[in-house]
């Protein structure tokens, strides 16, 4: 019997979130939304949304957030459990896409549309993991070759 595949789809808030919002055509009954809680949270693409705090590397609590993001993140996937984890960025996603990666789902990567000649330090992090990991500019194929040129979400 076929089954069909579990998705998380993971951004932090902002343009990542805009921008996975534009697979919104992709989404299906089961499959969910691992963001930041923001104020401009309205998710009307996904009856499905997990929110945890905003992080960010440079604040004074990162360690224990980050830690605690860890947590749930592996709650997370123990209780939703996806088979495919669909990310954007940035740094929110890393904990529930390197769980994820230990527990054998497929990681797929979608670097930032503004990125369109320099790697971004979640996009360095998840070329070494990925299973597809997608470019949205051609220029950055000269510093990931082995991405696929994808175009662009917009």
């Amino acid at each position: 019997m076929y089954r069909k595949s579990k998705v998380c789809f993971a951004s932090s808030s902002g343009g990542h979130l805009e921008e996975l919002s534009r697979l919104s055509s992709l989404v299906q009954d089961g499959d969910f939304v691992f963001t930041e809680k923001s104020d401009f949270n309205t998710l009307q693409w996904c009856r499905k949304v997990t929110y945890v705090t905003q992080i960010n590397r440079k604040e004074l609590l990162f360690i224990p957030k980050l830690i605690g993001l860890f947590l749930k993140s592996f709650f997370w996937l123990i209780k939703e459990k996806p088979d495919i984890i669909v990310s954007t960025g940035a740094l929110v996603t890393c904990p529930i896409s390197l769980l994820g990666k230990l527990m054998r789902k497929k990681i797929i990567y979608i670097e930032s549309f503004a990125r369109v000649d320099n790697a971004s330090l979640t996009g360095k992090l998840f070329y070494k993991i990925a299973d597809v990991f997608i470019v949205q500019w051609e220029e950055l194929l000269k510093i990931y070759p082995k991405a696929i040129y994808g175009g662009g979400i917009f």
